[in-house]
């Protein structure tokens, strides 16, 4: 009878902490990372305070990474709950500043006004005489000096705040889109705001994708901590929305590419939306296309993708005729390969000559890019798609953050967290460049981020190899 009731006697209270105090715990890691990324944008721009922004950049990046490590350990409901207000926080923490390290917002409000007046934005550039009558003190202010972040004095005198006046645009039609409607859902002389607000709506509309699609084709249980890689990351408030950046809108055309159950027109339509608002998802197509083999579905992807792309560009070509490509050639020479402080290639120009940087870069790129069409997991086709861009990121290096939003989306949909050292490269570049006159931050920058892709590389495969021999694993294949 004792053994009985000792055996039925409760056990001692555990020393662990209970999911409250857990919760309660990143909750508060969630606040002080708003209201770092709140004070960080009040600190100043790129131009005059850099090195606040760095290193506010940087303590919010820490609190990003203590926050997604507790996450890992709540409850899926209460989990998804934080991933959530989170995502909605953080996209707020980007809406209490005017745009601090990019001017890009003013072309996308420019563009969205000169078509709603009718005229195609590939036709004239900003500081055309034909577009004088759209002009106002916003973004063409009447200085004696044209001085201040973001303004620019063009050849005539005409002082402005959009960068390359003298050029037509370079956005493709989606993109171009997105800039008429919120244009004309705005109120008048809201200036940024409703392009910040616009993308606040699309990164939230992102978690909410990756929510789904990692439920439905991931791991449940590891849905929330998945998606708090994107929703909780600091460079969602200052590019997705406080810089509004038009990346976001194809980010999310691609979550919902990659979270379409077969690969066919569907996955080959939205891949082709994303395409067509920025080039770049282009590099997601051996992902979409991974272990399909059989002609017909190829087709199926490619045929829904290029007719897509057609159908955005038909109503502008239509207005502008070939003059629809606007100063892209342009800004691939501008942007380009040229010798200075930022150069393509970098990591590959320390191995080889500078003539053989770029063949060495197109020759990885299209190897990897037929191996992920070949060997890649149809059931997770943005594994693929992450290797193939997150490595075209690295081989050219660029000094523009917001180029790596799409791989924090692919990093969230495929738990391989080293690769967000990426978007850590293109921010120490693009804002700490000039605080070290001379230092290569860029080949360190991204030299670093190689470094760490590799190792966790290497570390996966070894975790991998002695699951499958037989041993049991002692750290888990993914980070959430």
């Amino acid at each position: 009878m004792t053994t009985t009731l000792s055996r039925q006697r409760p056990a001692p209270p555990s020393t662990h902490p209970t999911a409250p105090v857990r919760i309660a715990g990143t909750a508060l890691l969630l606040a002080a990372l708003t209201a770092v990324i709140v004070v960080t944008l009040q600190a100043g721009d790129n131009k005059g305070e850099s090195g606040w922004l760095l290193a506010g950049y940087a303590v919010a990046w820490a609190l990003f990474a203590a926050a997604v490590r507790t996450v890992r350990r709540l409850p899926a409901r209460a989990a998804t709950v934080l991933v959530l207000i989170g995502s909605a926080a953080v996209a707020l923490a980007g809406l209490t500043a005017q745009p601090r390290t990019s001017n890009d917002m003013y072309r996308y409000a420019w563009d969205g006004r000169v078509q709603a007046a009718g005229i195609s934005p590939y036709a004239h550039p900003p500081a055309a005489p034909e577009l004088a009558r759209l002009r106002d003190q916003w973004l063409f202010p009447t200085l004696d000096k044209c001085e201040g972040w973001g303004l620019t004095r063009t050849g005539t005198g005409l002082c402005v705040r959009i960068n390359r006046p003298t050029v037509p645009t370079i956005y493709p039609p989606v993109a171009e889109g997105w800039y008429l409607a919120v244009h004309a859902l705005s109120p008048p002389d809201s200036r940024h705001k409703p392009l910040q607000v616009g993308g606040a709506v699309l990164a939230f509309g992102t978690t909410l994708a990756l929510l789904r699609v990692l439920r439905r084709r991931g791991d449940p249980r590891r849905a929330p901590a998945r998606a708090a890689l994107w929703a909780w990351c600091p460079a969602i408030a200052l590019e997705a929305v406080n810089n509004a950046h038009i990346d976001t809108l194809g980010v999310l055309f691609l979550v919902l590419a990659m979270g379409t159950a077969t690969a066919g027109a569907r996955r080959g339509a939205l891949l082709g939306a994303a395409i067509a608002v920025k080039l770049l998802p282009v590099l997601a197509l051996p992902g979409a296309l991974s272990g399909q083999r059989g002609p017909a579905r190829v087709l199926r992807v490619t045929g829904a993708l290029i007719a897509t792309v057609v159908l955005a560009y038909l109503p502008y070509v239509a207005m502008s005729g070939p003059g629809v490509l606007g100063y892209l050639p342009g800004y691939l020479h501008e942007e380009g390969y040229e010798p200075g402080h930022v150069r393509r290639f970098a990591l590959l120009r320390l191995l080889l000559p500078d003539a053989a940087a770029g063949v060495a870069a197109a020759v990885v790129l299209v190897v990897i890019g037929v191996y992920v069409w070949r060997r890649g997991d149809p059931d997770r086709p943005w594994r693929g798609a992450l290797l193939l861009t997150g490595t075209a990121l690295l081989l050219f290096s660029p000094s523009y953050p917001w180029y790596s939003l799409l791989v924090i989306a692919l990093v969230a949909l495929d738990g391989r967290w080293e690769w967000l050292t990426i978007t850590l490269a293109g921010t120490a570049l693009y804002l700490g460049g000039g605080l070290l006159p001379g230092f290569p931050v860029q080949a360190w920058a991204y030299g670093a981020a190689a470094v760490v892709v590799g190792v966790g590389a290497c570390v996966r495969s070894r975790v991998r190899w002695r699951h499958f021999g037989g041993s049991r694993p002692t750290t888990p294949a993914a980070p959430c």
